[in-house]
C-alpha cells in the first residue's frame, strides 16, 4: 500500500517536534541532496523518484514549487489544487498562489481563479478577480464599488489587467466626471501626466481639453495657463507644474511664479509649496541663493526637512547665530531629537552661551546615538548604554526553534534562498507574540541570519517597541571576530570600525550583493578588490572570492586603511567609502578646516551624511561589544586610536517605564 505524501510529511513533522536535535542533524545531512533537487527542479530535470528520501523533508513543498512554476501556464488544475490543499496555511502555498492566479487570468479560467482566490494587496490580481466576476456574470453593484475603489486608489498607472475592468465600468456609467477628475487630481499630485490624459478620455470635450492642458503644463510650463479658469483645481495644477519645474530649474520656477500666482489667485499655501521646492533644490547643493530662497518660503509651509536644511545651510556658511535661530524654529519634537539637541548645544557654545550649551549636552548625552556620544564627549562623561539581555527560558526558546515555519525559514536561509526564507519568517511572525518574535530573532542569529534583528525588532505592524532598541547584542551581531581583529591590527585601524562597516554594509551577510555589484560582508566592488589585492601583492581570486568572508574582510580592511591614508582622518574616509572620491573632494573644498561634527552634518547627500554618523555610532557600540569600553568618538573620528578609553553607564532615562 502506498502511503500518501501528506501522511509522510505529517509524520516527519511529529518526529521533528519530538527530537529537534536529531532532526536538525538530519536536515544538515540532507542539505546537499535538497540543494541538488532544487537545482534539478528549476532546470526541468526533477524526478521525485530520484530523491526518495526528500518526500518528508520540511522544504519539499518548495522543491515542488520550483518544479511546478516552470510550466505554470499549462499546469493541470487538479495538480495545482492538490498543491494548495496539501500546503494550506504555509508560506509556500501563498507563494504558489501568487503565480497560479496570474496564470489563470492569462488562461481566462475564471471559475478556477475565483475558487483559488484569497484577498491580496496586489492590484493586478485584484483586477484579475474583478475580470473573473465580470465573466461569471457577477458585475453587480459590489463589483462596481470595488472597481471604483481601485480607480481612485492612486494617481499612478495601474496594471494592464485593470483596463477591461475600467472599460466595462465606464460603459455601465460607473466612471462619472467626478471620479475621472478625482483620478486626474491624484495623478497631478503624483506628477503623472500620462495618467491624467488617460483619465480625461471620458470627459466632455471642453473638460477633456482643459484636463489635457493641465497635463501639458506638468510636462512643460506654458503661458496658456494664464487663461485657465480661476478655480482651486487650476491653482493646484499651476502649483504642481511649477513644483516640477523647480526640481530641474529652480531659478526659472521662481521667476515665473508671480505671473501665474497673480493670474489664477494662488494663495500663500500654493505659492509656498512652489517656493519650498525652489529652496529645497537650491539648498541641497548649497547654491549662493540658498539663504534668500529659504527665507522666501512662508513659515506655514516649512516641514521637518526644510527646517533641517535651513539649519544646515547656515552651518555650511559658518553663520552660527542664523543656524541657532533655525534650530530654535523647529517643532518641539524635532528640536528635542538628540541630533538637534546636540547641535543647539554646539551652536549655543559657538555664540557664547555655555550654560545653555551644558544643559543641552546633558540632555543629548542620555541617548545611545551618534550625537549622544558626541555630547558625552563634550561633557567628558561615560556613554549611555542600557543593554537589555532577556532570559526567556529554555522551554520558550525550544518551542520557537521547533516551530515548523521557523525550521523551514532557517533551512531556506542556509540554502541561500533569502526570499523564500523571508516568506516563511513572515508567516511565523504573524502568529507570534512579542516574546516569541524576540526569541525567533535569537534563533535566526544562531543560524547566521543576522539581519532579522534589524528588520524584526523595534516595531510591530506600525506599533513602536522602543525597549527592543536596547537589545544591543542582537542588533549588533559579532561574527568573524578573529579575522576582524587580525586584519585591523595588520592595518593599524580600530577593529570596532571594521565591525561597524560590516554591520552598516551587509549586516554580516557574506552573500550580500548590491545593485552596484558591491559584494560580500564589506560590500567591496570587484574592481576595488582587484586593485587592493594588487597593492598588497596578493593573487586576485576573481569577484567570487569576495563572497569568502576572510578574503572580503582582508581586502575591505586594507581598503579602509588606504582611504584613511588618502583622506587623513576616518570620518572623511567613511564618507568616501560610501559616496566616492568626487563628491568627497567637493565637500572638502567647500568646507576646509571645519570641525568634524559640522562637516559631517553639512554633507549634502542624505545617504552619506547618515552613513557616516551611523558607522561612527556603530563603532562605539562594537567597541563595547568587543572590549566593554570604548575609544572616545571625538578621538575615533580623527583616527587617534591610543586615546584614553571611556566606560558606559545605564542612565535612568533609558530604563523601561514601570
Amino acid at each position: 500500500m502506498q502511503i500518501p505524501r501528506l501522511a509522510i510529511v505529517l509524520a516527519a513533522a511529529c518526529l521533528l517536534s519530538s527530537a529537534p536535535r536529531a532532526a536538525a542533524q538530519n536536515l544538515d545531512a540532507q542539505r546537499p541532496q535538497l540543494k541538488a533537487a532544487l537545482a534539478a527542479a528549476e532546470s526541468g530535470r526533477f524526478d521525485a523518484a530520484q530523491y526518495p528520501g526528500l518526500a518528508a523533508h520540511p522544504l519539499f513543498g518548495w522543491v515542488e514549487l520550483a518544479d511546478l512554476k516552470r510550466n505554470i501556464d499549462t499546469l493541470p488544475t487538479s495538480q495545482a489544487q492538490s498543491f494548495l490543499r496539501r500546503y494550506d496555511g504555509q508560506a509556500v502555498a501563498e507563494a504558489f498562489r501568487a503565480l497560479w492566479l496570474p496564470a489563470l487570468s492569462r488562461r481566462q479560467d475564471w471559475p478556477t481563479l475565483r475558487a483559488a482566490w484569497k484577498p491580496t494587496s496586489n492590484v493586478g490580481l485584484q483586477c484579475a478577480e474583478l475580470n473573473a466576476r465580470q465573466a461569471l456574470g457577477k458585475a453587480d453593484a459590489q463589483w462596481a464599488s470595488d472597481a471604483q475603489k481601485i480607480w481612485t486608489s492612486t494617481g499612478k498607472a495601474l496594471p494592464d489587467s485593470c483596463d477591461p475592468v475600467f472599460a466595462l465600468l465606464a460603459t455601465q456609467g460607473g466612471l462619472p466626471a467626478s471620479l475621472r477628475w478625482e483620478r486626474i487630481d491624484k495623478a497631478a499630485a503624483e506628477q503623472q501626466s500620462a495618467v491624467m490624459r488617460s483619465a480625461a478620455r471620458g470627459l466632455p470635450m471642453a473638460d477633456a481639453a482643459l484636463a489635457n492642458d493641465y497635463a501639458a503644463f506638468l510636462d512643460s510650463v506654458h503661458a496658456r495657463a494664464l487663461g485657465w479658469p480661476k478655480t482651486e483645481r487650476s491653482r493646484r495644477m499651476a502649483m504642481y507644474g511649477l513644483m516640477r519645474l523647480a526640481k530641474s530649474a529652480p531659478a526659472s520656477a521662481e521667476l515665473q511664479l508671480p505671473q501665474y500666482a497673480s493670474a489664477l489667485g494662488m494663495g500663500e499655501g500654493e505659492r509656498g509649496k512652489v517656493l519650498y521646492e525652489v529652496a529645497l533644490w537650491t539648498v541641497a547643493s548649497y547654491e549662493p541663493d540658498s539663504a534668500r530662497r529659504l527665507n522666501a518660503v512662508p513659515e506655514s509651509v516649512y516641514d521637518d526637512k526644510l527646517h533641517e536644511w535651513r539649519a544646515r545651510e547656515a552651518m555650511a556658511r559658518g553663520d552660527w547665530r542664523a543656524a541657532l535661530a533655525a534650530v530654535r524654529k523647529m517643532p518641539k519634537a524635532q528640536r528635542e531629537d538628540s541630533r538637534w539637541r546636540y547641535f543647539e548645544a554646539r551652536l549655543a557654545e559657538k555664540t557664547g552661551d555655555n550654560t545653555e550649551a551644558q544643559r543641552l549636552f546633558r540632555e543629548a548625552a542620555k541617548t545611545t546615538t551618534f550625537h549622544g556620544f558626541l555630547a558625552a564627549d563634550r561633557l567628558q562623561q561615560p556613554y549611555a548604554l542600557c543593554a537589555w539581555i532577556p532570559n526567556d527560558g529554555a522551554a520558550a526558546r525550544t518551542a520557537v526553534a521547533r516551530d515548523p515555519a521557523i525550521v523551514r525559514a532557517m533551512e531556506l536561509w542556509k540554502l541561500e534562498r533569502p526570499g523564500w526564507a523571508t516568506s516563511e519568517w513572515n508567516s511565523a511572525l504573524a502568529r507570534f507574540n512579542d516574546t516569541q518574535r524576540r526569541i525567533a530573532v535569537e534563533v535566526a542569529r544562531d543560524n547566521g541570519w543576522f539581519d532579522r534583528a534589524v528588520f524584526s525588532l523595534g516595531s510591530v505592524r506600525g506599533e513602536s517597541r522602543p525597549d527592543e532598541q536596547r537589545l544591543y547584542e542582537l542588533r549588533f551581531p559579532l561574527h568573524h571576530v578573529d579575522t576582524i581583529r587580525r586584519e585591523a591590527a595588520k592595518n593599524a585601524i580600530d577593529p570596532a570600525w571594521v565591525a561597524a562597516e560590516i554591520r552598516a554594509e551587509s549586516i554580516f551577510n557574506p552573500k550580500a550583493r548590491s545593485g552596484a555589484n558591491a559584494m560580500g560582508l564589506m560590500q567591496v566592488l570587484p574592481s576595488t578588490g582587484a586593485a587592493t589585492a594588487k597593492s598588497l601583492g596578493l593573487a586576485w581570486g576573481g569577484a567570487a572570492s569576495l563572497y569568502e568572508s576572510d578574503t572580503n574582510i582582508m581586502l575591505g580592511t586594507a581598503y579602509l586603511r588606504q582611504m584613511e591614508n588618502k583622506y587623513g582622518v576616518p570620518y572623511v574616509a567613511i564618507a568616501a567609502y560610501n559616496a566616492g572620491p568626487a563628491p568627497t573632494a567637493r565637500w572638502q573644498s567647500q568646507r576646509p578646516n571645519y570641525d568634524p561634527d559640522f562637516w559631517i552634518e553639512t554633507i549634502s547627500y542624505k545617504e552619506t551624511r547618515e552613513y557616516v554618523a551611523r558607522v561612527l555610532a556603530f563603532s562605539v557600540i562594537y567597541d563595547w561589544r568587543l572590549n566593554g569600553d570604548a575609544l572616545p568618538l571625538t578621538d575615533r573620528m580623527l583616527g587617534r586610536v591610543q586615546a584614553r578609553r571611556k566606560s558606559f553607564t545605564c542612565p535612568s532615562a533609558q530604563l523601561p517605564k514601570s
